[in-house]
């Protein structure tokens, strides 16, 4: 059985690679909660919500920051967990850089102490065999 549309769609559905989060600018916000409160009949303000593809969370949102004065906070927010894998990777990587530049640090003062005991070592040895040369009177 086929269908008057089935011609114009293509076997393969194409979607975007990844969805986009829309960011909304303050200008916008403000402008959407005049709307929105100047909306007065039965049904306008589900119309708007639906023709711009809002929440009236969304709204309510805007609604507090504006009148908490915080026309900044009405800019978009940036998202907390954008660092993801990468940045969590690279913290690892750092970290176990720093651990290794400590051990380092240490092995190095453990080798100059090395050297230094060496040649005291060295000194004794060569004092003791200088002592045991000369003839005692």
């Amino acid at each position: 059985m086929e269908r008057a549309h089935d011609e114009l769609m293509d076997d393969e559905p194409s979607l975007p690679a990844k969805p986009e989060r829309r960011k909304f600018t303050a200008a916008y916000k403000l402008a959407i909660l005049d709307k929105y409160d100047a909306c007065a009949g039965d049904g306008d303000k589900g119309a708007l919500l639906r023709r711009e593809g809002l929440y009236s969370s969304q709204v309510t949102d805007w609604r507090r920051s504006r009148d908490a004065g915080a026309l900044v906070g009405l800019a978009a927010q940036p998202r907390r967990d954008q660092a993801g894998p990468r940045s969590a990777e690279l913290a690892r990587a750092t970290r176990r850089a720093e651990r290794a530049e400590a051990k380092l640090a240490k092995a190095q003062k453990v080798i100059e102490i090395q050297g230094k005991v060496s040649e005291l070592l060295e000194q004794l040895l060569a004092e003791s065999t200088t002592e045991d040369k000369q003839p005692r009177s």
